[in-house]
């Protein structure tokens, strides 16, 4: 199939671009799915689930990390050390203490 694009209007020209960009697009929607029906195939005749191959090695949850510090007013706040410092903590230090002071 030949076009002669020099004989197309830019209207032409554009609406072109965008239908073989919509191509372009379901082309490789349709490969990717072609390819996890080929991947599924194959763990099914290994004799597992894509999804117990992929949850095995993909997504491992990390356990929450253990908390380091304490409000020594209030003990159930506390804050591992990660992230924003809480408030209390925060206020702790413009008082004048240190970190080491709140340590669990």
């Amino acid at each position: 199939m030949k076009i002669d694009l020099n004989a197309m209007s830019m209207k032409e020209l554009k609406e072109l671009q965008k239908q073989v960009a919509r191509h372009i697009e379901g082309f490789e929607e349709r490969k990717k799915r072609e390819a996890l029906s080929v991947v599924e195939e194959k763990a099914k005749a290994l004799g597992f689930s894509l999804n117990d191959l992929v949850g095995a090695a993909g997504a491992k949850k990390r356990k929450p990390a253990k908390p380091k510090y304490a409000n020594p007013a209030d003990k159930s706040q506390t804050w591992t050390g990660r992230g924003r410092k809480p408030r209390w903590v925060d206020a702790a230090l413009k008082a004048g203490k240190a970190l080491e002071d709140l340590a669990i």
